[in-house]
């Protein structure tokens, strides 16, 4: 048992990262905005720009990821105060303030409602930061009581829903401070219902304090109504994220009031919803759980059948999760929106140094003359810092076909209780990723460590495929295996096609030769296999094998023209059918490196 849930972990390492998860409505939100970022910077459009600033940071605050929405408002702050935008500026500091406090940065958060207060654009807003810089810097509860009761009349007068809610809630607090839990859990629902309609965000966050309130004083009951309430919501049902997550936080109340039989349901709900939608952690967190109560309860087989499953439908779910997507989406964007910032820098520099122009010739045309080397020079600086960040990607990209299926081989093995063949063939497996990991930093290796991923490798794939074929790696005796190096894993896409997509389908073992041979100042790669044929197994691909795009030999090819255009190693690669008997033919060359 012990044993698989180490397998899942070890799974979830390749499969999930911990970046922080948006949601596809909020992604599209920050995506749109960034295209009107780049508009409003080609135009010069700094209003618009801070604008853009302001509602990315607005985005990621509802989300609920208050460090880079603190990060989006400094921006547009930054803006607004060059153009003396008061209105805005009032508004974006009040927001930055919020952030702030949010992530208990009390001191700058109490400087920025100052700040807001002072700048002071309507006379309702000027008091509302007033009172909120006293709340977080009062020293006394009756103080922060004070403030607060002052803000929700004004938020009322000016039915400001979002800051209500919000006063409620902070009133919630200080009734907990003086032991008033009647008049909290009062305060606390009356925000719950001003936030549900239209910030949904905000209103999960209340419930939550809620729930948590009855929990802290053993009102298990309430608590469980009050989470089965925010459940019947729309925003709750309409996104599925949101709804696991609920269902979680319910079930976690139910083992805090000893019924692990409800939590079990709940959280095996949870897990279906989660594999069913798409969501990798929360499914993870229901496997955890249920894990955690099975062990309880001593129900050893329900565990180890609840992580065979997850452990058979991971890829499937993996593949489904928009998360990480998403995640993917917002580096890009993230990217873009520092490329047009450096863009936007660099436009301002020329603009500067042209202006020179105007006052002395002779100094114009040596700013110019140096302003164009160091362009020249800094382009070709980021192209080779691109292709090199390229590579590196690429690199470490393992090819996910013969991951997947190593881990299903794995997967049948313990399915198959050959609890040996299973551990031997993760130790090789986990060899060969440390290897491969170990080496992911440096575009060339010493030729023995090629060696050894490369006989661990097909030592790896004999184990698998033992019926299949044999093989045998022959090294020129006159290459130095020391100094050498070579592009680390350069030739194991082609070993992969050739056991794959030709071996595996002989009716009758088959054979698969690697050979190394010197050759002047250039090392040849020969493989050679006896298999069914390129043509032969194009004809025998399905359609779904068709409509899928083979990573492993796309990124070996990128690789190959990037080390080409990089190094200048005129690495040379052909693929052919052989004439006089069945099988394909591989052959490399490329450049001696010695170190």
């Amino acid at each position: 048992m012990k044993f698989i849930r180490l397998f899942v972990f070890v799974l979830l390492l390749f499969f999930v990262n911990n970046l922080y998860s948006q949601s596809s409505r909020d992604t599209k939100e920050i995506v749109a905005e960034t295209s009107k970022l780049k508009k409003a910077v080609d135009t010069k459009n700094e209003s618009a720009e801070a604008d853009s600033y302001y509602n990315i940071g607005e985005t990621y605050f509802n989300s609920g990821n208050f460090p880079k929405s603190e990060e989006y408002f400094i921006k547009s702050k930054g803006i607004y105060e060059k153009l003396n935008d008061k209105k805005n500026l009032e508004k974006v500091t009040r927001k930055l303030a919020q952030s702030q406090e949010s992530q208990n940065k009390l001191k700058d958060a109490v400087s920025n409602y100052e700040s807001a207060s002072k700048i002071g654009y309507s006379k309702a807003s000027k008091k509302m930061n007033s009172n909120d810089a006293s709340r977080v810097a009062a020293p006394s509860v009756s103080q922060k009581e004070e403030a607060i009761r002052s803000n929700l009349v004004i938020s009322e007068k000016e039915n400001n829903k979002e800051d209500l809610a919000a006063g409620y809630s902070q009133m919630a607090e200080v009734n907990i401070e003086n032991k008033n839990i009647p008049k909290a859990e009062e305060n606390l629902n009356t925000a719950y219902k001003i936030s549900k309609e239209e910030a949904p965000q905000q209103a999960l966050a209340i419930n939550q304090k809620l729930t948590n309130l009855y929990v802290e004083n053993k009102n298990f009951d309430k608590a469980i109504e009050a989470k089965k309430s925010v459940l019947k919501e729309d925003f709750v049902k309409e996104n599925s994220q949101k709804k696991v997550e609920q269902i979680q936080e319910l079930a976690e109340i139910y083992i805090k009031k000893n019924d692990p039989k409800e939590a079990i349901v709940l959280f095996r709900n949870a897990y279906d919803i989660a594999l069913q939608k798409g969501h990798t952690l929360e499914a993870q967190k229901s496997v955890q759980k249920l894990d955690s109560l099975y062990q309880d309860s001593e129900n050893i087989d329900a565990s180890v059948k609840l992580y065979r499953d997850f452990l058979g439908k991971l890829p499937d779910l993996v593949s489904k999760d928009r998360s990480l997507t998403d995640n993917k989406i917002l580096e890009d964007t993230e990217q873009k929106i520092q490329q047009l910032e450096q863009e936007k820098k660099l436009k301002d520099e020329l603009i500067r140094k042209k202006n020179l122009f105007n006052y002395s010739l002779i100094g114009a045309l040596i700013v110019l003359i140096g302003l164009i080397f160091f362009i020249f020079r800094t382009l070709k600086k980021v192209q080779v810092k691109n292709k090199k960040i390229a590579l590196q990607s690429l690199r470490r990209e393992m090819n996910p076909h013969f991951i997947f299926n190593s881990l299903n081989s794995v997967n049948h093995f313990i399915s198959t209780n050959n609890e040996l063949e299973a551990n031997q063939y993760l130790t090789k497996f986990s060899k060969l990723m440390r290897g491969v990991m170990e080496n992911s930093t440096e575009d060339f290796i010493p030729f023995q460590q090629e060696l050894d991923l490369l006989q661990n490798y097909l030592a790896l794939e004999k184990t698998r495929f033992a019926d299949k074929f044999d093989y045998e790696i022959e090294v020129d005796e006159s290459l130095n295996t020391q100094s050498l190096k070579v592009p680390g894993m350069l030739i194991q896409p082609f070993l992969e096609n050739a056991i794959w997509h030709g071996l595996r389908y002989r009716t009758e073992k088959g054979f698969l030769s690697l050979k190394f041979e010197k050759n002047k100042d250039s090392l040849n790669v020969f493989i050679e296999d006896n298999g069914i044929g390129i043509e032969e197994s194009k004809k025998q691909k399905t359609e779904h094998q068709k409509s899928r795009k083979g990573r492993g030999m796309k990124n070996t090819l990128e690789r190959i023209a990037l080390l080409n255009d990089l190094y200048k190693q005129n690495i040379e690669c052909r693929i052919t059918d052989k004439k006089d008997s069945q099988g394909v033919f591989v052959e490399i060359s490329y450049k001696l490196i010695n170190s």
